[in-house]
């Protein structure tokens, strides 16, 4: 009899547990829930796996088919005198080892480069470095066809140069929009490393608006990954559709081969500069005549500045247009035209902007008292070379 009622007694204990798991399980979810949460919580993808690995191509030979042939290889050859030895300069030393080691010697030097073919008007973008002081330019084309080329203008501030070949059928590449370009974005560079032959490499956008290099005095490069070694220089970066973005100009390196940190100048600018060369023959850019420097916490607080912003002019050329303004050395510049000013590299670049004969609005502080000029923007002058 005891047994039957423990019997019944188990059995309404189960049935009472199984229902009230039911109703937990019906009105109170969050209770399970609770004792399987996740002790990392994490943001699972909704895409179907199947979908993943078709996120991107499985080849670029359709966008390096429509590049290769605007990518040329560009050779340089020039005459370099070498000066005797100052020594043969004394008479003594001329009678026991002869004139001839006195006399200059010359001798033919040939360099490697990288060139695209913009125009089928026979235009090509390169980089100044490539082809200054050479004697001899001449564009191998990928069809075979070697063909002389004429220096149309360059721009070593930029570190551009435009050539320009004369032929039929020249195959211009399709250029992109290197504004739109987003860090992460695939990049080709096309080229010709150390001379073996046109070559391709891979990588990404690193960085945009890469600036205070120290490379030229305008920059504004792409960074990529893309490996870019000596004799690319002036070669086309592509994006995955084949379109120019970019010229390749400089790589970061200790070694002297790549490092994955290479430079291009984006096409917007550089397109820029091959207007004004090919139209007017040079590059025009506004200028002032300033020198300025960055000012620091140290000198805003001496100028009574609420922040270090703004440049410092350190210095006035006579008669230029920054003399005929009214602005002295001493004075700090905030604004130009309503932009504030961050630094001196935003000076330089801003002026540069304009055209020569516009006016600017200038202001700032002299003296701890606002400063407010208008200057009539001149041409910059070209830079001077380095010897």
């Amino acid at each position: 009899m005891a047994s039957n009622k423990l019997g019944r007694f188990l059995l309404h204990a189960a049935a009472a547990g199984i229902l009230a798991a039911i109703v937990i399980a019906l009105f109170f979810p969050q209770i399970l829930n609770d004792t399987q949460q996740s002790v990392v919580e994490v943001r699972q993808s909704e895409r179907p796996a199947s979908t993943q690995t078709l996120s991107g191509p499985v080849s670029y030979a359709d966008a390096v088919a429509h590049a290769t042939p605007s990518v040329v290889n560009i050779h340089t050859r020039k005459t370099v005198v070498q000066q005797g030895h100052p020594m043969m300069d004394d008479p003594f030393f001329r009678f026991f080892f002869g004139e001839r080691f006195g006399t200059p010697q010359s001798r033919v030097q040939t360099s490697l480069g990288s060139g695209v073919i913009i125009s089928p008007q026979g235009y090509l973008l390169t980089n100044n470095h490539v082809i200054e002081d050479a004697d001899e330019i001449e564009a191998l084309l990928a069809d075979g066809r070697s063909l002389p080329a004429r220096v149309v203008g360059t721009d070593p501030e930029t570190d551009l140069a435009v050539l320009h070949i004369q032929a039929e059928d020249l195959p211009a590449i399709v250029v992109g929009n290197s504004g739109a370009l987003r860090v992460g974005d695939v990049v080709l560079a096309i080229g010709n490393p150390f001379g073996v032959g046109q070559t391709v490499t891979l990588g990404i956008v690193s960085a945009t608006g890469r600036s205070r290099l120290g490379i030229n005095t305008f920059e504004d490069f792409i960074q990529t990954d893309a490996a870019i070694n000596p004799g690319n220089s002036g070669g086309a970066l592509i994006n995955a559709f084949g379109e120019l973005v970019g010229i390749n100009t400089a790589i970061f390196t200790r070694s002297g081969g790549s490092q994955g940190i290479g430079f291009a100048i984006p096409l917007d600018l550089a397109r820029g500069v091959m207007t004004q060369i090919i139209e007017n023959g040079q590059v025009v850019r506004g200028w002032l005549g300033i020198e300025v420097q960055d000012v620091t916490p140290q000198l805003a607080e001496g100028f009574g500045l609420s922040e270090a912003r703004g440049v410092l002019i350190a210095g006035v050329g006579r008669g230029t247009p920054a003399a005929r303004a009214g602005l002295r050395p001493g004075d700090v510049l905030t604004e130009i035209d309503g932009e504030k000013l961050k630094d001196a590299r935003d000076v330089l670049n801003l002026i540069a902007r304009h055209a020569p004969g516009e006016k600017l609005s200038l202001r700032g502080v002299r003296e701890g008292r606002p400063l407010e000029l208008d200057a009539e923007v001149g041409q910059r002058p070209p830079p001077q070379r380095q010897r």
